[in-house]
């Protein structure tokens, strides 16, 4: 949902036969998270410390990332919580690497997420904590809209929707025209998957089936759309890309309805399909380098963190700007959350 935070089109939805807002649906999940988190410690929870990335998904100027944190931060209230203070993601990753730390550095933070890749120059340390952060320790940010998803959508288009009708021809009146590709375009981000569902795409695909060289393919597409299984296609996606990150091979499987996939992937493969967006990554770390004017020799270490980190490809940047040597990763999925809990401890919450 965070993905659409930008969106100034995309404000309410309906649920069930009920006219919901973004903010609403959020709120739903910041709420469960209060209260279980009220139920285990004991005591009433109004303030928070939440992350959010350096540019939001959509993001395309400051307004679009300040528009995203006040919608953000009215879910928070919706939800019950009566201040929440924001810190970037990136940042927040720092502050739980500093705490393994017993002396300064000059670290690089690349946050790889679902939908953004967000790196930081940031300065950390036991004297840095003692005498109190300053903003001149945070010496830039940087960030690009693409990380996981975009990897995902790359699999998705290579080796998934070939299988649904992608590429192929179908006879309308006395031409061959290729089957409309826009529809494939929507698979690539499973949480676009539910606006295929409206009446007039439905006709429209099986209006393309009838005239289709291969109407299985299309029928298959028509089921995954109608029974709305772009969450289950994103996790057989993941895994795949999950184990690529420790093998050269791996077996990509959907088995929902009437689409079965069984087959092999190459990491060579995968990394060829996501190679733009590996220089996308490679050139906003040296634009960030550049604008912060460091030398990547000043740079003492650098910390990954974020699912995509364990992408050897993505590793492999960062291995050969820095040297593996100043390359530090652990706790990927963990490390913004406990970041953000040091912070707030910070804070005095």
């Amino acid at each position: 949902m965070k993905s659409f935070l930008t969106s100034r089109s995309l404000k309410t939805t309906e649920v069930f036969g009920k006219r919901r807002s973004l903010e609403d649906l959020i709120a739903c999940i910041l709420r469960d998270l209060r209260e279980k988190a009220e139920q285990q410690f004991g005591t009433t929870i109004r303030e928070a410390v939440a992350g959010r990335p350096v540019h939001f998904v959509g993001s395309e100027i400051a307004d679009d990332d300040q528009y995203a944190q006040e919608r953000l931060e009215k879910a928070f209230h919706l939800a019950g919580f009566e201040s929440v203070s924001f810190e970037l993601e990136p940042v927040a990753a720092a502050h739980y690497y500093e705490s393994t730390l017993d002396h300064d550095e000059l670290i690089l933070i690349g946050d790889f997420g679902g939908g953004t890749s967000d790196f930081s120059l940031v300065r950390v340390g036991p004297s840095i904590r003692r005498r109190g952060r300053s903003s001149q320790d945070l010496l830039g940010n940087a960030g690009i809209g693409l990380a996981g998803d975009s990897f995902d959508a790359k699999v998705i288009r290579n080796m998934v929707s070939p299988a649904l009708g992608a590429g192929t021809e179908m006879r309308s009146v006395n031409k061959v025209l290729p089957v409309p590709n826009w529809v494939y375009f929507k698979l690539e981000r499973w949480h676009h998957l539910s606006f295929l569902r409206t009446r007039e795409v439905m006709n429209m695909l099986n209006s393309v089936k009838t005239q289709a060289f291969y109407p299985d393919k299309i029928a298959a597409l028509i089921d995954l759309v109608e029974e709305d299984l772009g969450y289950q296609l994103h996790r057989s996606v993941q895994k795949a890309k999950f184990d690529l990150s420790s093998q050269e091979t791996a077996k990509f499987i959907f088995n929902e309805g009437a689409v079965q996939l069984d087959a092999l992937v190459q990491r060579h493969a995968f990394e060829q399909w996501i190679s733009e967006e590996l220089i996308e990554i490679e050139t906003c770390v040296e634009s960030l380098l550049k604008s912060c004017a460091v030398d990547a020799r000043d740079v003492d270490m650098v910390f990954l963190t974020g699912g995509s980190s364990l992408v050897p490809a993505v590793r492999r940047i960062f291995d050969l700007r820095f040297g593996p040597e100043r390359i530090r990763t652990g706790n990927e999925f963990t490390s913004v959350a406990m970041g953000l809990a040091l912070r707030a401890a910070e804070l005095n919450m």
